[in-house]
């Protein structure tokens, strides 16, 4: 099972926050929506359809949610940190350059 968790700011939307197996490797999505079903519709419209929320285990952290909140598209991955919690030095990305590298895979 996925691990995530969401953040609600003071302006009533959500910040949610999945780590997603993607081949060998694990991503790290994080989206912003109006609530968290919103936001795992949001997901689920894209092709992701087994994706689900249970406990709020791995919420956003703080520059999680500012580069979320900076996207136009509110829709950014990245390669989740290792299990050491060791982080690579790796800019976050839009949405649709995952599903293209998941086609081309």
């Amino acid at each position: 099972m996925a691990a995530g968790g969401f953040c609600k700011l003071p302006n009533g939307t959500v910040v949610v926050a999945l780590n997603l197996p993607y081949g060998s490797a694990a991503v790290r999505v994080l989206v912003h929506a109006q609530n968290r079903a919103r936001a795992l519709t949001r997901l689920r419209n894209l092709g992701l359809r087994a994706i689900y929320l249970r406990g709020n285990a791995a919420p956003p952290t703080p520059d999680e949610i500012t580069a979320v909140l900076h996207h136009p598209d509110g829709l950014i991955w990245r390669t989740a940190p290792a299990d050491n919690g060791v982080m690579a030095n790796e800019l976050w990305h839009p949405i649709r350059a995952l599903l293209r590298r998941s086609a081309v895979v």
